[in-house]
Parts: C-alpha cells; sequence; structure tokens
C-alpha cells in the first residue's frame, strides 16, 4: 500500500538527503497530526508538488507538528506526453468535479474556459478567486491520489487564448458529439505520426515514446458555439468523439484521461 502523501514547498525540500529531518507544520501538519493523527514509526511520504517524493518515517507527531526522517529521495521524471485539460465552467460545480477526477487520473494542467455558453461567469473578483479554488480542488484530489506533483492551473481563458494554447500543443482535441473520427483513432495517428517522426530521426522525440502536450477541450452544458469549435479548428485543434453517447461537462474530460493514458503510453 503506498504511502500517505504531504506537501512542503520546492526550497524546503531542496538539498534534503538520507538521514535527514525535516518539520512539516501549518495546514499540512495539522492534517497529519490531528485528522490522520500519525504516530511515531509509521510511513509517509513528502512531495513538493513537482515531481520530487521524499519517502519518510515519521519521528515526532506533536499537535499540529509533524517531524519526519528522510529515508529515500525519489524525483519522479514528467511523462514525454503531458495532459492539459480546458474546462468550460459549469453550473452545480461540475467543473471542480471534472478537474477533481481528472487530477486522479492524471492531468498535468486544467485551464478554465469562459465559453460562450457558459452559464456560471466569472467576473471582476471572481475571475481571480475561481482559479484559485481550483487550485485547492486539484490540490486535495492530488494528495488523495498520492501524486507526488500537482496539476498546474491557469487564468480564466477566452477564445483567443485558447487559440495561442492550440497552436503550441502537439495534438489539440475538440470533444465534440458531432465529430466524426473517434477520439482512440485521432490519438492512434497522432502517435503513428509521432513514431513516424522518430523513426526519420527528428529532433524532440524521446526514443521509444511519444512527446508533447495532448490538449483536451471541454464545453459547457450547452455545447460550444459554431464560432468557438470553428476557430480553434483554423489554430489546429482536430474533432474527436468520445463513445456514442452524449457526456456531461463533467464526464468528458475524465473519460478523455482515461482513453488517451491508454492509447498514448502513459498507462
Amino acid at each position: 500500500m503506498s504511502n500517505p502523501v504531504f506537501y512542503a514547498a520546492p526550497r524546503q525540500l531542496a538539498g534534503l538527503g538520507p538521514g535527514a529531518l525535516l518539520s512539516l507544520d501549518g495546514a499540512e501538519g495539522r492534517h497529519a497530526t490531528t485528522v490522520k493523527r500519525l504516530a511515531v514509526g509509521e510511513p509517509v511520504d513528502v512531495c513538493d508538488g513537482a515531481g520530487l517524493r521524499l519517502v519518510c518515517t515519521v519521528t515526532g507527531a506533536d499537535k499540529g507538528v509533524l517531524t519526519v526522517q528522510v529515508e529515500a529521495v525519489q524525483p519522479e521524471p514528467a511523462p514525454a506526453v503531458s495532459f492539459t485539460l480546458v474546462q468550460a465552467l459549469a453550473k452545480g460545480d461540475r467543473d471542480e468535479l471534472a478537474i477533481e477526477t481528472a487530477t486522479e487520473l492524471g492531468i498535468d494542467a486544467v485551464v478554465p474556459w469562459q465559453a460562450e455558453r457558459s452559464i456560471v461567469r466569472w467576473k471582476m473578483d471572481k475571475a481571480l478567486k475561481g482559479p484559485e479554488k481550483w487550485r485547492q480542488v486539484v490540490a486535495a484530489a492530488a494528495k488523495q491520489a498520492r501524486r507526488s506533483t500537482v496539476p498546474q492551473v491557469g487564468a480564466l481563458a477566452g477564445t483567443a487564448q485558447l487559440c495561442e494554447l492550440i497552436a503550441d500543443a502537439g495534438l489539440a482535441l475538440i470533444l465534440h458529439e458531432s465529430a466524426t473520427d473517434s477520439l482512440a483513432d485521432v490519438a492512434r495517428d497522432w502517435l503513428a505520426a509521432q513514431t513516424g517522426a522518430q523513426d526519420a530521426g527528428q529532433d524532440g522525440v524521446q526514443a521509444g515514446l511519444p512527446a508533447g502536450n495532448v490538449v483536451m477541450i471541454v464545453g459547457p452544458e450547452g455545447g460550444m458555439s459554431a464560432a468557438e469549435v470553428d476557430a480553434f479548428v483554423s489554430a489546429g485543434a482536430r474533432m474527436a468523439l468520445l463513445g456514442h453517447h452524449v457526456l456531461r461537462s463533467s464526464t468528458a474530460g475524465p473519460a478523455a484521461v482515461v482513453l488517451l493514458s491508454h492509447e498514448l503510453g502513459r498507462w
């Protein structure tokens, strides 16, 4: 069974090696000692949220402060293929449910999207507070999944910002019910193209693995507008069909993560 995970700032973990002592206070220390009730001798992992994992043993568990000794340092490299979920704002916290589940499944970054048909609107202070709430959601989900990395949460984006993201992506996917190509087929086509580039000796492809950022775009309850779809396709995105049924905004992203993780070799 994997060890419970707690997070510390990268600067707090920098340079620590086996035998070093580390104290966690604040919210993480309180969670460890008053909620998890960890005791001396129990194993825990302390991570920096960016791929560094320290395997530790509890040496002290005072109220609000957890002290551990480092047993091993395990850097976890980022995957060759990174996943970014562009999630349209949705009512009833369905957008938060989507990013929570996608985090547990392995998403690397999420971007909140103010789509034309989004019922929920982030205006004024909400445009700043909304992403911060999403960061709390993905951090809690990453801890639950015992990940060493916490997905990045971008600023609220509109169509223009998403077109820039699409242009920089290795593969950008519009998850849309009117698509004719299945998501699996689109992923396989891209994988074959990546493999062909590797065989041809082109730069930027790691040996035996595809490389690049895969962007998944999920619309709101009312779907994407024709203008949005046209803009994304013009920027280089491909439309992809995810199954035979229309999925909720909270379901489509996580389902795509599962399928792409299998097709692109992350699982």
